[in-house]
């Protein structure tokens, strides 16, 4: 048998491994049984240092995505809990939000999610939830400690196991909250003449066309991927990804909607599309947001992850807010904002391209079905105007081209040989006329370049999980990203340990 190396499974501040492994059981990151059971333990002892609460008095509910492991995973989850003396909620399929929303409205101690997101349909993990909100990733370490440890002596007592469907009053919710913003003649039929298609990927998202927008009186009829899946047959159910983006606008266009929604698996993300299905992801999502936001938020801060463009901010400033650029991955941003609003500084919105947005008066939850509802309200609003969602946004400038690569790390200390690369451009830059540096960049080192060297800005940076650096690049003249990526490639020569592959086939191409 493998040693268990406990701190691979971290990811950030969730948990992922592989729910199914049909190759080999020795797989060190196959969440097995066992070693579900420990995390989940490791779970109710980090509860336990930081409440001081005793298992006897505690109340978790735990709860899962469409994925194939998700059944055998909750099993072991619930009858860990369970022998532990713990009270346990068992919500069944249910999105991640709402499983936080489980700590405030059924006033659980705690909440876990089974999911692995927008992964490969053999992989899973967890989320975990206090009502302070989601984990940072300090306690995922503890909670790994704890696990690695395996120091639990089982109660004399059973917890009891019990099944609710909170799904449903999460989306009544969500209804309700429509009806009260726009504030409808037929006020419990708000969505009446709208028809909206919803793309759930084959996850959770479902619920969301059949039990908020259709009781409304939108027509979903053109909706696709409604029924869960773990297969994940028909795209990738990723916001950020082309294939599955394509999807949702064709479905849009063919059902000739005013509106278009996608959600990832476990619904903590999402994007949409306008009318004749004009994809809103992205910048083009976050801008939008931005301008619902502003409108009640004058000189606010908007908080997002690195690679957003310099179009955005200029729009941003135009709205009357400040653009505050920081690093990817979505509890950065979050914890950034949160930081923000600590500080006295009104920030109400903090945004990933990846369709991660957190809103302060929404528990600073990152909620998909939270987000489309905001621009679903407001789409109602400007319908009485003959105006569309799309309006607020024809005055962001988008770039010419954008790209992305990444480059693998063979480096047992991938970070520090990162590291490295990303101080030799920062050196490169300083001595290459037409790069600037740029300053107040958070995460690797944001180059921008004039006229004569592509127009627009670059920026490096190693991933927030992987041995992998990102490359991203935005240029506002036809050749722009080639002319910078042909110079990168010059100034990080000899880092035999970086593929850049990927690099040489864009220049090649």
């Amino acid at each position: 048998m493998h040693e268990i190396k406990w701190n691979n499974f971290k990811s950030g501040s969730d948990i992922r491994g592989f729910g199914i492994n049909a190759d080999s059981m020795d797989n060190p990151l196959y969440l097995s049984n066992s070693v579900v059971a420990q995390m989940t333990n490791g779970f109710a002892l980090w509860l336990n240092k930081k409440t001081k609460k005793s298992f006897d008095d505690m109340l978790i509910s735990v709860g899962h995505d469409s994925r194939l492991s998700a059944g055998r995973i909750k099993k072991s989850v619930t009858a860990a809990l369970s022998g532990l003396g713990i009270r346990v909620l068992d919500c069944g399929l249910s999105s991640t939000p709402a499983m936080f929303m489980t700590t405030v409205d059924l006033n659980c101690l705690g909440a876990i999610q089974i999911t692995a997101s927008h992964h490969p349909y053999d992989r899973n993990g967890f989320k975990f939830f206090t009502r302070d909100g989601g984990l940072e990733s300090k306690d995922i370490d503890e909670i790994l400690a704890f696990a690695a440890n395996n120091l639990f002596i089982p109660s004399g007592v059973t917890g009891p196991v019990e099944p609710v469907n909170y799904m449903d009053a999460y989306a009544a919710n969500l209804k309700d909250m429509i009806c009260r913003e726009v504030q409808a003649t037929d006020y419990l039929r708000p969505l009446c003449g709208y028809k909206i298609v919803v793309d759930a990927g084959n996850g959770v998202g479902g619920f969301y066309a059949t039990d908020v927008l259709e009781p409304l009186g939108a027509d979903i009829s053109g909706s696709i991927y409604l029924d869960p899946d773990g297969t994940f047959p028909n795209h990738t159910p990723n916001p950020e990804n082309k294939e599955a983006m394509d999807a949702v606008s064709s479905a849009a266009m063919e059902a000739d909607a005013d509106f278009g929604i996608i959600f990832d698996p476990d619904v903590d993300r999402a994007a949409c599309v306008g009318k004749d299905g004009w994809a809103i992801n992205r910048n083009r999502l976050i801008a939008l947001m931005a301008a619902v936001t502003l409108e009640k938020n004058a000189g606010a801060v908007i908080v997002t992850d690195s690679i957003t463009s310099n179009g955005l901010t200029a729009f941003i400033e135009a709205c009357g807010g400040h653009h505050y650029r920081y690093k990817r991955g979505y509890r950065n941003i979050i914890e950034k904002q949160m930081e923000l609003n600590r500080d006295g500084v009104n920030c109400p919105l903090a945004i990933e391209t990846s369709g991660h947005a957190s809103f302060s008066e929404n528990y600073f939850l990152d909620d998909g079905a939270y987000l489309v509802t905001k621009l679903i309200i407001k789409m109602a609003l400007l319908g009485r105007q003959n105006k569309r969602l799309e309006d607020l946004i024809v005055n962001l400038q988008e770039p010419l081209e954008e790209d992305e690569v990444r480059f693998e790390v063979f480096e047992e200390d991938f970070r520090a040989y990162g590291e490295m690369v990303i101080q030799k451009v920062r050196e490169y830059a300083a001595r290459h006329d037409g790069w600037q540096v740029v300053e107040n960049n958070y995460e690797g080192v944001r180059i921008s370049t004039d006229a004569r060297n592509g127009s627009g800005w670059f920026l490096i940076r190693l991933s927030v999980h992987d041995p992998v650096m990102a490359l991203n690049a935005e240029s506002d003249v036809n050749g722009g990203i080639k002319l910078m990526f042909e110079v990168l490639r010059e100034s990080i020569k000899g880092f035999e340990k970086l593929d850049i592959s990927d690099l040489n086939n864009t220049i090649d191409r």
